[in-house]
């Protein structure tokens, strides 16, 4: 599917934010106008903490990181962390599998397990650019407040995507704000980062999807155990796929494994095994500048030809040109 050709489901005049504004312009209440000044602040922090920057940038606070992006390149591919993110301007889609993901500044995304996917910012300029923040979800973070005996209990969630988008409330962003503040008062970052983050991920698990959160670290669960299988799979994704071995290992039946895998990743897990192999033979050709062949043989292909033709498929281009379309991009301008 072509990202640019896909259809995107904002509607700016259903109240979310039209290109380049910081606010909803059809908001009522108290709260929404509280919402509309948080998100305005939003956008002055990440602009000012983010000038003269381009792409991420990691901040003081441990796995809290500032995006700010101007020109935005093609459609990224990458496995997604789990992750929180939040975009302060402009919007972005994800493509997980054959799932369509939009998200803006009146949204939130968090990833629970790692998922391969394609990203692509959809709206920024040189006049306004794409501002965004993420914090990297640790689970033994959301084990420890899980193992609260003051938790209140979330609302009940059978397994789904290992990826979500919801609505932004003010508790939330206020939290995120707070977080954000500190970056101006580096002495108080130790003490009071990791009470705003433990915030976070309680308003994180009180939201009703957020139940996908507790899932993914809770013992016995189904979707602690595809995340069981998502960690066993990444760490041999290079070694020949034996899903049977990974089925009896995280206590599930073949098919069970197989219908829980698609329904958390949106893939098969041989799907899944594919799109890491291809990734990591894209980051060592281009990053570390090996050979296609070296590539090949790393991530665990033994015929260069299906090689070629899968990374093709994925990426637009044989590997080859592939690589010397991205040289060039990058060499500078004389």
């Amino acid at each position: 599917m072509d990202l640019n050709d896909a259809p995107t489901d904002i509607d700016y005049d259903a109240g979310l934010p039209a290109p380049g504004s910081s606010a909803p312009p059809n908001l009522d209440g108290e709260a929404d106008e509280r919402l509309c000044a948080a998100q305005r602040e939003l956008v002055t922090l990440i602009a000012r903490l983010t000038e003269g920057a381009e792409g991420s940038l990691e901040t003081g606070i441990d796995g809290f990181f500032l995006h700010r992006i101007t020109n935005p390149q093609g459609p990224k591919h990458a496995v997604q962390k789990p992750v929180f993110s939040v975009i302060a301007q402009g919007a972005k889609r994800l493509y997980v599998g054959d799932d369509v993901y939009d998200y803006d500044p009146m949204h939130y995304l968090v990833s629970s397990v790692d998922l391969p996917m394609v990203g692509k910012v959809t709206m920024s300029s040189p006049e306004t650019p794409y501002l965004g923040l993420r914090i990297d979800l640790d689970t033994r973070e959301i084990g420890s407040l899980i193992g609260d005996e003051h938790l209140p209990q979330g609302i009940p969630s059978d397994a789904s995507r290992g990826l979500f988008v919801n609505r932004l409330d003010i508790t939330l962003l206020d939290a995120v704000l707070r977080l954000l503040r500190l970056l101006d008062t580096p002495r108080d970052i130790p003490i009071l980062a990791p009470m705003v983050k433990r915030e976070i991920l309680y308003r994180l698990l009180m939201n009703g999807q957020g139940a996908l959160l507790r899932q993914t670290v809770l013992q016995d669960s189904q979707m602690n155990r595809i995340a069981k299988a998502i960690r066993m799979m990444k760490e041999s994704f290079a070694q020949p796929l034996r899903v049977d071995d990974i089925a009896r290992d995280v206590h599930m039946s073949v098919s069970s494994l197989h219908h829980h895998f698609k329904v958390v990743t949106a893939m098969s897990p041989l799907q899944y095994q594919k799109n890491l192999r291809l990734q990591e033979a894209r980051r060592l050709m281009l990053a570390d500048d090996v050979s296609v062949a070296t590539a090949s043989q790393t991530v665990g292909y033994e015929s260069p030809s299906q090689f070629s033709r899968e990374y093709s498929r994925m990426f637009g281009a044989p590997p080859l040109r592939d690589k010397r379309r991205w040289l060039e991009e990058e060499a500078p301008a004389l």
